[in-house]
């Protein structure tokens, strides 16, 4: 075949318009994601927005209904919309989130937000180290360490439940304090010098007693932060904070060279 009857069989190759991205081809119910994501996160659909309905969405962008709830059911899961049967589907309310980089002021982070801070002391004592304790906190079996719980509350609404031991070698006046002024853990940064802090997450079920004082369901999920600190290679304090996943989440944005990114 000549030169010329190549050409003429060949289809010109189709270029994206001047200045165009080229992008990857995205799955249907990406697209269907991609969409509503953007309105979310443009401020188009606010908190509490009601989305089109599958039927409008399938009409919208000519895809099939299993493509469309597929769609659906990942933002679900990805907590940005929330389902409700037979009604539809909402933009869902942004979820409280606290930094893992440092040691947050669960008081300040709130009163930031503008809302209303309230915390509940519900134990302040002296107990034996139990196994576990002990290790975390390297003191002996059965040795004595400070105890204190307490609640911390947004708008009224539980969102941390803190459970704390604190090494009484470290720290012998920590029960002295007047906690209704300062918290444990305000008052443990303010005095006591740390020079590491280890944070483990966990995806959990809270105890019968723990949903009842979160005030939540005892099949709901928690998140629980696992937080020790130490001073010149002593451990401190070991804290466990749960919370409600429905209620909060963690997370953190850092430089390239793992230094925190504020602002």
């Amino acid at each position: 075949m000549s030169a010329s009857g190549k050409h003429r069989n060949s289809k010109p190759a189709q270029r994206p318009a001047a200045g165009a991205p080229v992008q990857p081809a995205l799955a249907l119910y990406e697209q269907v994601k991609s969409f509503i994501t953007h309105k979310i996160q443009d401020g188009s659909w606010p908190a509490g927005h009601r989305l089109p309905s599958e039927s409008e969405l399938v009409a919208q962008f000519g895809v099939a209904r299993m493509t469309v709830n597929r769609a659906l059911r990942e933002l679900m899961e990805q907590g940005r919309i929330v389902r409700v049967a037979g009604v539809g589907s909402f933009v869902a309310e942004d979820k409280p989130q606290s930094t893992l980089l440092q040691i947050a002021n669960i008081a300040s982070e709130i009163r930031a937000r503008g809302h209303d801070y309230r915390c509940k002391f519900l134990v302040a004592e002296r107990i034996a180290a139990s196994p576990d304790v002990a290790v975390w906190l390297d003191l002996r079996p059965g040795e004595s360490v400070f105890h204190t719980v307490c609640l911390h509350l947004e708008n009224n609404l539980p969102v941390q439940l803190e459970d704390r031991h604190v090494n009484p070698r470290v720290v012998p006046a920590f029960l002295d304090q007047d906690f209704s002024a300062m918290s444990p853990s305000e008052y443990l940064v303010r005095n006591v010098p740390f020079d590491q802090i280890e944070h483990v997450v966990d995806a959990v079920l809270p105890t019968a007693e723990q949903a009842e004082r979160l005030d939540m369901p005892a099949n709901d999920p928690c998140l629980l932060l696992t937080r020790r600190t130490w001073t010149r290679t002593t451990p401190v304090t070991m804290v466990r904070c749960l919370h409600p996943a429905s209620r909060y989440r963690l997370g953190s944005r850092f430089r390239a060279d793992g230094n925190p990114s504020f602002g």
